[in-house]
């Protein structure tokens, strides 16, 4: 074993928290597992310590209660409790194995043998287990896996899919995260083959795992893999990889991964498509509102060749904000000819980052002291005003603004005119 990755393993064994949940059930055989120690080997961040007990949760429960450490029955009917120590906490699953399960939910019953148990995991680099010695445990060829960075299902890769279908987008998540050169031909054979039991899974489960692939060093190629196969109707909206890969080379010149701006370079095709994204994925308000605020940017420049003019930028600063602005200028650079270090774009991204939204200098109460009456025709000269504002380059001049605040209150009303929100792939 390396060094470096002994120093990881003592880092990670080091801890003190973790020092008193073994010492808690001593007599019990208990290891850390799963990602940890993968990460660990890895010399990757470790965030989130599990571990596995050769014991049932009542056992577990008692032993740390008896040693003041705080018990929460997080998955207790699983065989799950979560153990919390002042700023940490860990949850500790008793050894299992599944009895029954549809590809969602499985029945278990508990056991002692952690050979059974690791091979009920999904990849053989997430079963891997370390004890409190620091002794490392492989029993399904995780190790090997892990040295050539290769993400591989235990066993039967069809069979493991049938347990849990989330394991189809795991598969795509880790391999983007871990693996590297071709994914693996059985697994990916058996995704493809056992898609349909995707279906099954909730939107939320669906969310969580694309945001966390597309957050991912290899996202890029895999989508383009999951796109290829059939794997991503579940967005109900068709997938666009190569936009997905000239914005991940444009955020990797700026301040790297972005998720979110990853899925609408990926999807979102038009505003629109920010509530499909959302009803499908079951994203969360603030993710909705975002996607359709890029989307309303992106649209106001679709086409562009190269970097909108300043007046263009501050208008949709003023419009949108800095943040949306942003996104949507990188969709726009992202489906143009210009490479991702273009300096015009960058310059037009630096000024949307560095320059503060332009304020109106005029509020409903200018118009209203002018005889306009609260009501649908006060909204609609306030818009008229708003949009006389911004064609004449967001002037400050009292005696301007007082004329732009007349005309608006001179023209008969209308339905203000509305941008064509969508946009389309631009021909190759």
């Amino acid at each position: 074993m390396r060094a470096a990755t002994e120093q990881a393993i003592r880092a990670l064994l080091d801890r003190p928290a973790l020092h008193k949940v073994f010492a808690a059930l001593e007599g019990e055989e208990l290891r850390v597992v799963g990602g940890a120690v993968r990460n660990a080997l890895l010399g990757e961040p470790v965030a989130d310590v599990d571990l596995a007990v050769a014991a049932v949760p009542e056992t577990v429960v008692e032993k740390a209660e008896r040693a003041g450490i705080r018990v929460v029955p997080t998955g207790i009917d699983h065989g799950t409790v979560t153990l919390v120590l002042e700023d940490a906490h860990f949850e500790v699953t008793s050894l299992r194995e599944d009895v029954e399960t549809d590809g969602r939910r499985a029945k278990v019953r508990f056991g002692g043998d952690f050979a059974a148990d690791a091979q009920r995991r999904d990849f053989t680099i997430n079963a891997l287990s370390l004890d409190a010695q620091g002794r490392l445990y492989d029993y399904v060829g995780g190790l090997d896996d892990l040295a050539r960075r290769r993400v591989r299902f235990i066993g039967e890769a069809e069979q493991r899919i049938g347990e849990d279908y989330l394991r189809i987008l795991r598969f795509f998540r880790f391999s983007a995260c871990y693996g590297e050169g071709p994914l693996d031909p059985e697994g990916l054979h058996a995704c493809i083959a056992r898609r349909a039991g995707m279906a099954n899974l909730s939107r939320e489960r669906l969310g969580a795992e694309t945001l966390k692939i597309l957050a991912a060093p290899r996202a890029c190629e895999v989508v383009a893999i999951m796109s290829g196969a059939g794997l991503l109707d579940y967005l109900h909206v068709a997938p666009w990889p190569a936009r997905c890969r000239r914005l991940t080379a444009l955020l990797a010149e700026r301040e790297g991964k972005d998720a979110l701006l990853s899925l609408a370079a990926l999807a979102l095709h038009s505003v629109a498509d920010a509530e499909r994204l959302t009803e499908a994925l079951r994203l969360s308000r603030a993710q909705r509102r975002r996607l359709a605020s890029m989307g309303e940017v992106a649209a106001a420049w679709h086409g562009a060749t190269e970097a909108p003019s300043p007046a263009q930028l501050r208008e949709e600063l003023f419009l949108h904000g800095a943040q949306s602005a942003r996104d949507g200028l990188a969709l726009v650079q992202a489906e143009s000819p210009a490479s991702p270090g273009d300096e015009g774009f960058r310059a037009a991204d630096a000024f949307l980052r560095d320059t503060p939204s332009p304020e109106p200098p005029f509020a409903a109460a200018d118009l209203i002291a002018r005889g306009v009456k609260q009501g649908a025709g006060l909204g609609a000269a306030l818009k008229r005003l708003q949009a006389a504002w911004i064609r004449a380059g967001f002037p400050q001049d009292p005696k301007r603004i007082a004329a732009l605040i007349d005309a608006a209150c001179d023209v008969a009303p209308s339905d203000p005119a509305t941008r064509e929100s969508g946009w389309t792939r631009p021909p190759h």
